[in-house]
């Protein structure tokens, strides 16, 4: 039987040399696996040259799918082959292909032969099925390897130590930073299962000294989940005092140290704002009311502690970070795509959003200019309305939503988590990252849904 062959090409303004450089380095199979596909990668030994191999597991619908691939046909700077040994399909051989253009440039071509299981059968009732997936899959593939490439921001690369590296940020960010050469150490707080990680007790105030011997930058992202469960006295004090203890013990163990890092880039909220109805807020508005404000004010207060120690701290105040593998859309799409969504509320209230990719570039940004300090709404300059919202992510999904939501529901199964996160209103806007210049890869809420979703 003859094979099926799927090809599609990118042309990026980068030499092909850095293009492959990009593809052997650690981060590049998480940065092209789309978020809202399941990928477990369970074993990869020797990179991409001839005789690596690659484990993982894939799921679709309720079922996991495993994959045994080995690498071939290695040419440095040009191309290089994944060969299925086992998994879903009778025959899968990925080609990764990339053509100089000039000394600038290169077009990055994936070619895949395959053929699917159980023959004829198979091609009738999953051979439009299976293209469909391929050509959205590398759509969002080529779109990232193009943004990361031709968007990297310059200057010598950074040992960097991030918190929280297990969450929802820290997934993308580590990616992000070793595609873009840089090294990564992660804090854990089990047991370290490799040489990049360290173990630290953040409310016990222990780190393991070695994590910050050497490094250039702290990346602290690690926080209890805001939105794990039902505001209790307990878990409010949980969320307050792992944000504080956290940056806390991070901050001893900086200062007993005469090699600082340059940098200390800390998460942050625009739950700082607390509700400001229809007013646009930039980065001078005071302080809101409500609890998330005084968890936002607490923890930026302990970033005065590492400017105190020469070390220049930024902090991040972010909105809602838009993705399907995890987080506020995650929970949303099941209701979404069952047709029983629609607005929050009165669905007047603001929302303000960020995709994970320019989180991550803003993170890097931060950690690499020199000029950054303080704090900066980490959102899209394009804030919208909980109404808005629904209406475009049920025109991306092609579903209706039109069922609302009333606010005394919420605040029944919710508490007083709903009204802070689900009905508050926050209109915050990107007034530091507008001046300094940064570009979005994804300004519009409905471009960052379609390539998230692969719509």
């Amino acid at each position: 039987m003859a094979d099926e062959i799927f090809q599609k090409s990118v042309r990026i303004e980068r030499p092909a040399a850095e293009v492959f450089a990009w593809h052997e380095r650690p981060g590049a199979f998480a940065r092209l696996c789309p978020p809202w596909e399941r990928v477990e990668v369970t074993a990869h030994e020797g990179g991409i040259r001839d005789g690596a191999r690659v484990s993982l597991r894939t799921k679709v619908g309720p079922f996991w799918t495993r994959w045994e691939i080995v690498h071939r046909d290695y040419q440095p700077d040009r191309q290089f082959r994944d060969v299925l040994l086992s998994g879903p399909f009778s025959k899968w051989e990925h080609l990764h292909r990339i053509e100089p253009v000039g000394k600038t440039a290169c077009v990055l071509t994936d070619q895949i032969h395959y053929r699917l299981p159980l023959g004829a059968m198979g091609r009738i009732g999953g051979a439009a099925f299976t293209r469909k997936q391929l050509e959205r899959m590398f759509t969002y593939r080529h779109a990232v390897t193009k943004a990361d490439l031709e968007n990297a921001v310059p200057g010598a690369k950074k040992c960097v130590l991030v918190s929280g590296a297990s969450g929802l940020v820290g997934g993308v960010l580590i990616s992000f930073l070793q595609t873009q050469g840089h090294s990564v150490r992660r804090l854990v707080r089990g047991a370290p299962r490799g040489r990049d990680e360290f173990r630290w007790n953040p409310i016990e105030g222990e780190v393991d000294a070695a994590a910050l011997a050497g490094v250039d930058a702290v990346v602290h992202l690690a926080g209890e989940n805001v939105a794990g469960g039902r505001w209790t006295q307990a878990r409010r004090d949980r969320i307050l005092q792992s944000r504080v203890q956290g940056t806390r013990t991070l901050v001893k163990a900086l200062a007993g140290r005469t090699d600082r890092p340059e940098v200390f880039v800390s998460a942050s909220a625009v739950g700082y704002y607390g509700e400001t109805g229809d007013v646009q807020v930039n980065e001078q508005a005071p302080l809101g009311g409500g609890f998330l404000a005084e968890v936002c004010a607490a923890w930026e207060r302990e970033l005065q502690a590492v400017d105190a120690l020469g070390v220049r701290s930024v902090c991040l105040r972010t909105g809602v970070v838009l993705t399907p593998a995890a987080g506020a859309l995650a929970k949303m799409l099941p209701a979404f795509r069952a047709g029983v969504a629609g607005p929050l509320g009165s669905g007047r209230q603001w929302m303000s959003w960020i995709s994970p990719d320019d989180l991550a570039a803003m993170y890097v940004q931060a950690m690499m200019d020199p000029s950054w300090r303080g704090a900066y709404n980490a959102v899209a300059p394009e804030p919208v309305t909980n109404r808005e919202f629904t209406a475009t992510l049920a025109r991306v999904l092609r579903r209706p939503a039109v069922i609302p939501i009333p606010a005394g529901v919420l605040k029944l199964i919710f508490g007083r988590m709903a009204e802070e996160t689900l009905l508050v209103s926050t209109r915050a806007v990107p007034g530091r990252l507008v001046a300094a210049g940064f570009r979005w890869r994804e300004p519009s809420l409905e471009a960052e849904l379609r390539h998230v979703l692969g719509r």
